[in-house]
């Protein structure tokens, strides 16, 4: 039997649990299957208190840095630039390898990856088009910020031994805006936390808590609350599909736009029927919460790859969602539920209600989803990093060893054999 080779790796991210972000979570599944599969991990991190301190679990070590709090984000702090602390993590860890998961702590990774000849690889979250739908609505600024965020990523790149992507379509967008090859890894969702179904008992105790009564469908959102996600739009869209249904309608999440958002339910006649539960967290009973939906929808259109929207699938629901950026990867129009185009409410409306009127086509739609979840089990994305990092762990050596022969060619042409 070949004994399992086991690596040292170091994550840098801004954001990690219990701060919230689809990177966020993705870095601590990654971390915490990394370390239960015996490699030694590290992850350095804002701190969320403020200040920093450790946090240490079997394999896995979790650096938090004294940070700053973030405006543009409710409840997030970020790190501007401690490269001294971060240098001095990584000469202590040592790793084989380091994978960022953000545009600016990376810089930091390269210096120490070149002093020590390793490999590094950054996972893009982001795209430079989802920059630019979070600033105002004015077409000439948002070219202008695309096109110095693209400058950016190539000179970015061009640092990295690899680059990974999480969805096709973000693949593609980079190879053919820039000519440059990313690996797609998609980020995973724990299908054993996020599966169908829920017990009767339990779903009476979940809408108990939610102060949701008990025999009407639910329609379910779950996400930020700030501008970029869209959510006047699912209000306005469920407002309508409301009429002819006895359905609430679910949010979960935090943001900016909340108080905003609870106004325009009132000003649609449906607050009765809207509740606003905060952000939960699957220990707080997230996964029940997908399982008790009769369908999930997201309006956003700058998704990287949809994490709710595969915990949702994951859950068995029907998926009501936008045809732009990666989503039509998880959301099979007619399939596994309905797409909408850019900014159209009411043909969201159309899909919340076709799905309401229609139970059994929406539990079918729920079972597609659920078959499409499978392909994106963490344990299998786990594989796919491990093998990546390992080929990249490989040829970092092979190379150093390259270049180590060729020096020794080289003193050996020049009289220095010894």
């Amino acid at each position: 039997m070949t004994k399992k080779t086991t690596m040292r790796i170091a994550y840098l991210t801004q954001s990690y649990p219990p701060m919230i972000s689809g990177a966020a979570i993705a870095v601590e599944q990654l971390a915490k299957e990394m370390a239960g599969r015996g490699h030694q991990v590290l992850v350095i991190a804002a701190s969320d208190r403020g200040q920093l301190y450790y946090s240490l679990q079997k394999n896995l070590t979790v650096l938090r840095l004294q940070s700053s709090h973030n405006p543009m984000r409710v409840g997030q702090r970020f790190l501007l630039y401690p490269r001294f602390a971060v240098m001095k993590a990584l000469h202590e860890f040592k790793p084989e390898i380091i994978h960022g998961h953000e545009p600016l702590l990376c810089w930091i990774g390269f210096e120490y990856a070149r002093l020590r000849n390793i490999p590094t690889t950054l996972t893009m979250h982001m795209l430079p088009w989802f920059v630019a739908g979070y600033l105002p609505d004015r077409a000439t600024l948002r070219r202008l910020a695309e096109q110095a965020s693209w400058m950016y990523f190539r000179i970015l790149a061009g640092n990295f031994t690899s680059i990974i992507t999480t969805t096709k379509t973000a693949s593609t967008t980079i190879s053919n805006v820039t000519g440059i090859h990313s690996e797609t890894i998609p980020c995973g969702i724990d299908t054993r936390t996020f599966h169908p179904p829920l017990s009767s008992d339990f779903e009476t105790a979940t809408r108990t808590r939610l102060n949701l009564p008990s025999n009407v469908p639910l329609i379910l959102h779950v996400g930020r609350l700030d501008l970029e996600k869209n959510v006047d739009r699912i209000l306005q869209a469920a407002a309508s599909a409301m009429r002819h249904s006895n359905a609430h309608l679910l949010i979960v999440g935090d943001g900016r736009e909340k108080s905003a958002l609870m106004k325009l339910s009132q000003s649609l006649g449906i607050a009765d029927r809207t509740h606003f539960s905060g952000y939960l967290s699957a220990k707080e009973g997230l996964p029940d919460i997908y399982r008790m939906a009769n369908l999930f929808v997201l309006a956003s259109e700058v998704e990287s790859q949809g994490l709710v929207l595969l915990e949702a699938a994951a859950s068995g629901l029907p998926l009501v969602a936008v045809d732009a950026t990666s989503i039509p990867e998880l959301v099979h129009d007619g399939v596994n539920g309905y797409l909408s185009k850019p900014g159209d409410v009411r043909s969201l409306a159309a899909a919340m209600e076709k799905l309401l009127r229609d139970p059994n086509k929406a539990r079918q739609m729920g079972r597609e989803s659920h078959t499409l979840a499978k392909q994106y089990d963490i344990q299998k994305v786990r594989e796919m990093h491990e093998q990546f990092y390992d080929k990249l762990i490989k040829q970092q050596k092979a190379g150093n060893r390259d270049q180590l022969s060729s020096w020794k060619r080289v003193k050996a042409w020049m009289g220095f054999s010894k």
